[in-house]
């Protein structure tokens, strides 16, 4: 496997010292925010050259936002939208492009899923000659209601997507605070798994205990190894499903800098993440 980690913790500086800073500190792997990093699809090969220059490995292009918005130009612009970022990360040779189900709360659950999948269907047609893999990343948005972030979301998008070029960006932090096994989570979608989010959950028993689900600063995420997640058992177990692609850090850990705060301390953090994970590679 592979060692990388999402950009989005340094889109604050540019992406020429960011992947100096991956090359330097021994990173496999780069993950490209758009937005951040990536500003239009003519800037993906540009981009991902500069990463291929140092060598490293451009697991995946993601794009945030709500491809299910409720307001139907903002829905109509960002479809528009991924559908140039597709062609483009697919003629850039990059493996994945990551983007978000969203909601629209105007519609039925059914509905939701069914415009997702229309969509999804329809960029892996464009793509066939690329051969794009497209994946979601299971988090559950602002209002924690965005579709396909369950294993029972999963399994009604992968009904509607038999294409397996279509999987998850599977994240276990997202899975803790939720309440849902991310062991047995993992094995439900063995085969749908493109790339690994490595990033933990701690939770606050007393504070969990004081206000409830419902309530706020229960939980936070951590790097890698310092929340709840057993890595080396989650490793081994990705490994036995015959994942050999990248586990693709995404530094959340107020920490360490986060969210925009201290470069050092993000920079500390990143590289904390890459060591321990190494360690558990070499243990799994």
């Amino acid at each position: 496997m592979k060692i990388g980690f999402y950009t989005s913790t340094f889109n604050d500086r540019p992406v020429e010292e960011v992947l100096d800073f991956a090359r330097g500190s021994g990173f496999d792997a780069i993950e490209l925010d758009v937005g951040g990093h990536i500003k239009s699809p003519d800037n993906v090969a540009p981009v991902v050259a500069k990463a291929r220059e140092r060598g490293l490995f451009v697991s995946s292009i993601t794009l945030t936002g709500n491809q299910l918005d409720p307001d139907a130009d903002k829905r109509r612009d960002l479809r528009a939208r991924t559908s140039a970022f597709a062609k483009a990360v697919g003629e850039a040779k990059v493996p994945i492009l990551v983007i978000f189900p969203g909601r629209d709360n105007t519609v039925s659950d059914d509905d939701n899923y069914k415009s997702f999948a229309e969509l999804v269907n329809g960029l892996m047609a464009q793509t066939s000659a690329s051969g794009l893999y497209f994946a979601i990343e299971n988090w559950p948005g602002p209002k924690n209601d965005f579709a396909g972030t369950t294993p029972a979301g999963w399994q009604q998008l992968f009904a509607l997507i038999p294409d397996k070029r279509f999987g998850l960006e599977f994240d276990p932090s997202h899975l803790i605070r939720l309440g849902i096994d991310p062991f047995a989570a993992l094995e439900g979608v063995k085969d749908r798994i493109k790339i690994l989010h490595a990033k933990d959950t701690s939770i606050d028993a007393k504070r969990l205990q004081a206000v409830g689900y419902h309530g706020s600063g229960w939980w936070r995420y951590r790097l890698p190894g310092d929340g709840l997640l057993d890595w080396a058992r989650f490793l081994r177990l990705a490994k036995s499903y015959g994942f050999d692609g990248t586990i693709s850090i995404e530094h959340e850990d107020s920490d360490y800098g986060w969210p925009g705060k201290d470069l050092n301390a993000r920079k500390e953090g990143e590289q904390k993440a890459l060591k321990f994970l190494r360690g558990m590679l070499n243990v799994s």
